[in-house]
């Protein structure tokens, strides 16, 4: 299973850019999936992530409003569209792929609850 996330680039404070992630190898139908990013000299840190189905979003309280996260199972990709993008955005962002639950909605915030990553995709905002 390999995971491709695009994208990034470099975007003034205010603008907008949408993160995509499709996966090969494998198929994300039963798999919640999410969008970490890790700054410069910071942890990996949770950004949003979504359920199987696509019924189930959550998002970090530093992007509730302004990102929103979707998923085209038949794609084998999710979406991240991120709006109003400041300066502390700046990141490599990461999607990842749970292992299968469909025995509810269910979505994860941590690391470790993710088996397969993407290479990451860099999005840079400017002042």
């Amino acid at each position: 299973v390999q995971l491709q996330a695009s994208g990034g680039g470099l975007v003034q404070a205010g603008g907008s850019l949408r993160l995509s992630c499709f996966t090969s190898g494998g198929n994300i139908d039963s798999n919640p999936m999410a969008w970490f990013r890790q700054a410069p000299g910071k942890e990996r840190e949770f950004v949003s992530a979504i359920s199987w189905s696509g019924g189930n979003t959550k998002y970090a309280d530093s992007v509730t409003g302004r990102f929103t996260m979707s998923r085209d199972n038949a794609k084998g990709t999710v979406y991240l569209q991120m709006n109003d993008l400041k300066p502390e955005d700046t990141a490599i962002y990461y999607c990842a792929r749970s292992t299968p639950s469909i025995g509810g909605n269910y979505v994860y915030r941590r690391v470790s609850d993710y088996e397969y990553w993407g290479q990451g995709t860099q999005v840079t905002v400017s002042s």
